[in-house]
């Protein structure tokens, strides 16, 4: 499956490429442009002002901007991540508030749920608390302190960030939705990356930031982040298999004169993509994934050493032109593109991690 972009924001994507890798000079406009295109619409139900199209038709979406732009889609994929949120949350205010502008782009939606996932695999605590205001206070306001190290898609114009919360008073940690404009929470500055520069990517330190149920995405955050976990990572598939297609596209342009020696690995690591490809479309529409979490971890530890092979594959086409600056060849980005997919969160380590972790609890149960 595929998902064709739209004539306009093909033309942003390309002409910015280069820019939303190496600086923020166009990253405020990125966010309106996917809004516009209507890509953010994918794979979200028409009751929610979606196209109604399954969630696979969300990956192929982010997977189709990653073709042109790593730091686009990994804006798209938090956005769209954000959005998937809401719509599996139980808060039909915060929806009803909130949608209809993450959809259309005029509000940047971050997923600041990296340290969430680590919790819900016991790799750290959370980073955000939440005591009650006053012994007297309204009920069910609270203040939260507490840091998110990394956050992505956090627009200096407005944004709204998820973020999970472990409660002082031994209550079930939560995940909550915060505007950026709430008083208490502080935006570093965009950190100091090695490409990816336009993604808008900082810091937040929060202290004594007032919350309510209004806020709240779900309450209980250790049976809702399993539950949403599969859109999660399935969606940030999408990174692995746009940035693989170009840098096989690219292989087999630069790799014309080649073709006997490069031919073959070209054709096989395409076969590979497209069969991993499909069995996880498959997979996120037919929601196997949240019974089986770990065949979903190995697809994504898959497609991560397709991305990793298609960019050697490109380089060894493109040859030395691909160590010149002077050449509009694309390579040296999607070079640095490929390097970050290993460490997203989840990143690979932590993932093989997390399958070891699931071999030896299977282990023990069949031999108890």
């Amino acid at each position: 499956m595929s998902t064709l972009l739209p004539a306009d924001l093909t033309a942003f994507l390309e002409r910015h490429a280069a820019s939303l890798d190496e600086s923020a000079a166009h990253a405020d406009a990125l966010v309106p442009a996917l809004g516009a295109s209507g890509l953010l619409a994918e794979g979200v139900p028409t009751a929610h002002g979606g196209s109604g199209t399954p969630l696979s038709a969300g990956v192929c979406a982010i997977a189709a901007v990653a073709r042109h732009s790593l730091a686009a889609a990994f804006v798209a994929w938090g956005q769209r991540a954000f959005i998937e949120y809401l719509v599996r949350g139980r808060n039909a205010g915060l929806r009803e508030r909130w949608l209809p502008d993450l959809l259309t782009g005029r509000i940047a939606g971050a997923t600041g749920l990296s340290n969430a996932m680590k919790f819900l695999s016991g790799i750290e605590s959370l980073g955000l608390s939440a005591r009650p205001r006053s012994p007297g206070g309204a009920p069910g306001m609270l203040d939260l302190s507490g840091s998110v190290p990394w956050a992505t898609n956090l627009r200096p114009a407005g944004f709204l960030v998820a973020v999970a919360v472990a409660r002082e008073d031994g209550g079930a940690p939560f995940v909550a939705a915060l505007p950026s404009s709430r008083a208490g929470l502080q935006r570093s500055a965009d950190l100091d990356l090695i490409g990816l520069r336009g993604t808008r990517t900082a810091s937040l330190a929060l202290r004594d930031l007032p919350l309510s149920d209004d806020d709240l995405i779900a309450a209980d955050a250790r049976t809702w982040l399993p539950a949403v976990r599969p859109a999660f990572l399935g969606l940030q598939c999408g990174l692995s298999i746009g940035l693989a297609r170009a840098c096989l596209d690219a292989a087999r342009q630069h790799g014309v004169h080649a073709k006997a020696v490069l031919g073959e690995p070209i054709e096989a690591a395409d076969r590979a993509l497209t069969e991993t490809e499909a069995t996880l479309l498959a997979g996120l529409d037919d929601g196997r994934f949240r019974a089986a979490p770990a065949s979903l971890f190995e697809l994504r530890i898959r497609l991560a050493g397709i991305v990793l092979e298609a960019a050697q594959l490109e380089l060894q086409a493109a040859g030395g032109r691909a160590y010149h600056r002077d050449q509009p060849l694309g390579f040296a980005r999607r070079w640095r593109e490929a390097a970050f997919i290993p460490i997203v969160t989840p990143s690979l380590s932590q993932l093989r991690g997390e399958l070891l972790r699931h071999r030896e609890r299977s282990t023990l149960a069949a031999a108890a």
